[in-house]
Formats: structure tokens, sequence, C-alpha cells
């Protein structure tokens, strides 16, 4: 079982990323989907989360207006859209699995994937 985040990289304040999240040994699809981000130093902090119909997404006030959470559950993936960067978008961007509801504080969640590294520099 397994969750795997792709994506980040370096951007200049103001541009954009999209992440992925895809899973295998289980169907992901099942699953509500969280993003988390903890910096350097800092807590995790919930980003964003989608019900397993995409019926209904959740955002941290830090990131609404900028972020999109999607998801396609012909492709089993779970994408986040980030645009208008700041440079305290930077951390390492997790995505996590809950099979009964969207948990922004991601305690409980049943799966967590590896991160991947976002910054946002000039």
């Amino acid at each position: 079982v397994q969750l795997q985040a792709s994506g980040g990289g370096l951007v200049q304040p103001g541009g954009s990323l999209r992440l992925s999240c895809a899973a295998s040994g289980f169907t992901l699809d099942d699953y509500n989907i969280g993003w988390f981000r903890q910096a350097p130093g800092k807590e995790r902090e919930g980003v964003s989360c989608i019900d397993r119909r995409a019926g209904s997404t959740y955002y941290a006030d830090s990131v609404k207006g900028r972020f999109t959470h999607s998801r396609d559950n012909t492709k089993g993936t779970v994408y986040l859209q980030m645009n208008s960067l700041k440079p305290e978008d930077t951390a390492v961007y997790y995505c996590a699995a809950d099979y009964y509801i969207c948990r922004m504080s991601g305690n409980g969640m049943d799966y967590w994937g590896k991160g991947t590294q976002v910054t946002v520099s000039s």
C-alpha cells in the first residue's frame, strides 16, 4: 500500500505548479484525499481535502482562491493545482487518504505518501 506525491520543484513567486498523488495497493477512488504541507520548523498544515466523490472540497484560508484540488477517478489520481505561489508556500507537500471523512488536521489518516518539495523563490 503506497501513496506517492509528485510534481514539486522550484518556481518563482507568482508561478504555478501542479502536484499529483497516485496510489498503489488500494483504490484511491474509495478514499477522501487530503493535501498537507510542512515547512522547516513549522507544524504540519492541512492545505485541502477532497471527498471520495469529488462532491466537496475544503481549503485552508491561506490557499483559497489560489489552489485547486481535483481528482480523476478514471485515472486513480488526485491533483493540486497551485497558482500565484508565494514564498510562504515553500514546504514539503504530502497527500494522505482517509476512508471515512476529510480530515484537515491530518490526524488519523489511513495512509500517508512520501512528500514532494515545493520551493518558491526568486
